[in-house]
């Protein structure tokens, strides 16, 4: 008759236990690493898909000739996009006068916004 050894019984199922907890671990480190991954490509496909559309209607931006430059410009909606740069140029070319009344209207803007 064998005769199991209780000490060794639960040296083994504190060891199976601390294996279990280890993979465990190691599965939830790795399912989390998975969804971050696919999260940033979820994020590359928005970016890549949304790239040259407008933000109000979504159609597609066509360049168009302004200022020496060239600006973004919807013609669904009919709204216009500069790049820092861009907005820099055109300011400097029109002068202050310019910047003084693109500031008025956008406040004018902020406070009474389209319904």
């Amino acid at each position: 008759m064998s005769e199991r050894d209780p000490l060794e019984e639960k040296i083994r199922m504190k060891e199976r236990a601390e294996e279990e907890q280890y993979f465990a671990a190691r599965d939830q480190e790795l399912m989390a690493k998975l969804k971050h991954q696919q999260e940033a490509e979820q994020e590359e496909i928005v970016r890549e898909t949304t790239r040259g559309r407008c933000p109000e209607c979504g159609d597609r931006l066509q360049p168009h000739p302004a200022q020496g430059g060239i600006i973004q410009e919807c013609h669904t909606c009919h709204g216009a996009w500069l790049s820092r740069t861009q907005m820099g140029m055109v300011a400097q070319q029109q002068g202050l006068g310019w910047t003084e009344k693109f500031l008025a209207d956008f406040v004018y803007f902020l406070v009474h916004p389209k319904m």
